[in-house]
């Protein structure tokens, strides 16, 4: 048998990182590669995703890996804990790998083939989410808390570098055939089990008790209700260009909230609580959750809004076809994913070091600076500066994901580092499904201020008739949005073929070529830009206060007398530590170290 594959292997740890960011990675990757592929899947399975009735099924091809990863983390973080991190994450590569399978061979067209394509998506985020849950807590148990911010770094640039990653494998593969897109993961799902299996062992230590069965089913129950809510939020209601004044949203919105409150309530008062939530008191802990949350809103913000920039806009007015902007898209955002891969590693490493606030506060202040100078560009930029202010931001990405993640770690008891790895999965994934719905509200509103009159006006010079420009500038402006994201022309579905037919062959072919759409958008894009990054760069700049605040470099170690249950940070950074023997918490300058 091959040295890398035995479990008794002397460089054991380095097996461990290799594995799990190869299983990180891949479960990232699927979660962006099918957003750049999806006008490839829908012409694949014969399904207009624009047409009347069919947003639901794009929505959820966009949001339900995501929704179901960040609904299940904690909970297979939980399990982790309980009976072997390992255990876990190696059945998350074999339901990762069936899922695949499944997908590349949907079997069905239309309606009931984008179902099968959604359901198979699911299982695959089940599979994803126990890879998330459990990846970054085998690193730490297999890493001495001097080598860790290392270790996590090289994990957390797969796993965020891999959503950029994911844009440029995805615009190749659906040049080539959609079901490439998910047939991509099976030989790697296959040889990622093979070797898991063979090669991890369990060497951290666990915390055995009971599964909080009502914690878990409350906790998913808001947490879906909330973000599945909010995704809704972004389609039309009666007269409204987005749903948030519909029942049904603000009733999952409200319930969402509640349930979730009450789920704190539960935890603080069980035995064995799904999440300790008073790891929360470890200012360390609550500070970095907190900007890795707005941080992963402002990110999953920035690439929805690129895409849609370069595929609906930049793209064709440089001649491409819209056919070819998926690809092109990824590969003129790879300045941001070489940013990325350049500085995690470097900030991870020197963490270790230095602690983590100087990296990931300043990593924060970098990426709000490049918020800024995207909302300088014009529409139709020239690329160079584009691409310094995209590797820009990569650069401060890096700087703060790999030493924020260190310092959840290092800052969590090791009896519950599974879950403390579960609750920073659920903050990355539910702030990507945040941000598609805060994000995407924010520029259709600020679409739908400019894009009606001139929507109506570009109609109209070129030989539309008054009553249909109305008609067509009176639609939400959902339809628009959704277009530019996916790279159609979205003039030939709203006029349809019996006006086209009645135009001039000038006019015609104007209207449904490559530059009337993007340049009739352009004004109106650029108004919503405008509100998305400035609201992009608020929440970063919060993001950044929150990690200044996070206080010394704060680690935790175990007592010599067994594991340590609950962390507790006063307001000086200083630490108390509460041992499973005992019913008061003692001092502990051997248990943590914080500086």
């Amino acid at each position: 048998m091959p040295p890398f594959i035995t479990k008794d292997h002397p460089r054991y740890k380095w097996i461990a990182l290799s594995n799990t960011t190869l299983g990180v990675l891949m479960a990232v990757i699927n979660s962006s590669i099918v957003i750049i592929s999806l006008p490839a899947i829908f012409k694949g399975i014969n399904l207009n995703p624009l047409a009347a009735g069919n947003v639901s099924y794009l929505l959820w091809m966009l949001m339900g890996y995501m929704l179901i990863t960040a609904v299940l983390v904690v909970t297979f973080g939980r399990l982790g804990d309980m009976y072997g991190r390992v255990r876990i994450y190696n059945a998350g590569f074999v339901v990762f790998t069936i899922g695949s399978i499944a997908l590349a061979f949907d079997p069905y067209q239309g309606g009931t083939g984008a179902m099968w394509l959604i359901i198979w998506r699911l299982v695959q985020g089940i599979g994803g989410a126990m890879l998330f849950a459990n990846s970054t807590a085998i690193l730490t148990d297999a890493f001495p808390a001097n080598k860790r911010g290392m270790a996590l770094g090289i994990n957390q640039v797969a796993a965020i570098a891999g959503s950029f990653i994911g844009l440029i494998v995805g615009g190749l593969l659906s040049t080539i055939d959609w079901r490439a897109v998910f047939f991509v993961s099976v030989p790697i799902g296959i040889i990622g089990t093979i070797w898991s299996y063979k090669s991890l062992h369990e060497v951290g230590v666990t915390n055995k008790g009971k599964l909080d069965w009502p914690g878990n089913v409350v906790f998913a129950v808001g947490l879906t209700a909330l973000l599945a809510a909010i995704t809704y939020g972004i389609q039309p209601y009666g007269s409204s260009a987005t749903g948030w004044t519909n029942p049904w949203v603000l009733a999952g919105i409200i319930g969402g909230i509640v349930l979730l409150v009450v789920f704190v309530f539960m935890e603080l008062h069980t035995k064995s609580p799904m999440f300790e939530m008073r790891l929360f008191k470890i200012r360390s802990f609550s500070m970095a959750i907190l900007a890795g949350l707005l941080a992963s809103i402002g990110r999953g913000g920035l690439q929805f809004m690129l895409i849609i920039w370069l595929q609906g806009i930049w793209l064709p007015l440089h001649g491409y076809s819209y056919q070819d902007t998926p690809l092109w898209a990824g590969i003129y955002l790879i300045p941001l994913t070489v940013g990325f891969l350049i500085a995690g590693p470097i900030s991870g490493t020197l963490s270790d070091k230095y602690g983590a606030k100087v990296f990931a506060t300043g990593g924060l202040v970098l990426v709000a600076l490049t918020f800024v100078g995207l909302l300088i560009l014009p529409v139709d930029f020239g690329y160079f500066p584009f691409a310094v202010i995209t590797f820009l931001s990569g650069i401060g990405s890096g700087m703060f994901g790999a030493p924020n993640r260190a310092s959840i770690m290092n800052s969590v008891p090791a009896n519950q580092r599974g879950s403390a790895s579960g609750m920073a999965g659920t903050v990355q994934n539910a702030g990507t499904s945040l941000s598609i719905g805060v994000f995407f509200s924010l520029m259709i509103a600020g679409l739908s201020t400019t894009l009606p009159s001139t929507l109506k006006a570009g109609l109209s010079s070129h030989g539309v008739s008054a009553a249909v420009s109305t008609q067509i500038s009176q639609l939400p402006p959902v339809s628009t949005l959704f277009s530019a994201f996916l790279g159609f022309n979205p003039i030939q579905e709203l006029l349809g073929s019996k006006v086209l037919a009645g135009l001039s062959p000038a006019n015609r072919a104007t209207l449904i070529g490559k530059e009337f759409f993007p340049q009739l958008i352009s004004s109106p894009f650029h108004h919503g830009l405008v509100v998305v990054f400035t609201a992009a760069t608020i929440m970063t700049v919060i993001a950044a206060v929150a990690s200044l605040v996070r206080g010394k470099k704060f680690v935790h170690l175990d007592l010599p007398t067994g594991s340590v249950d609950i962390v507790e940070g006063g307001p000086d950074d200083s630490a108390t530590v509460v041992e499973p023997s005992s019913a008061s918490p003692v001092t502990a300058s051997n248990a943590v170290r914080d500086r």
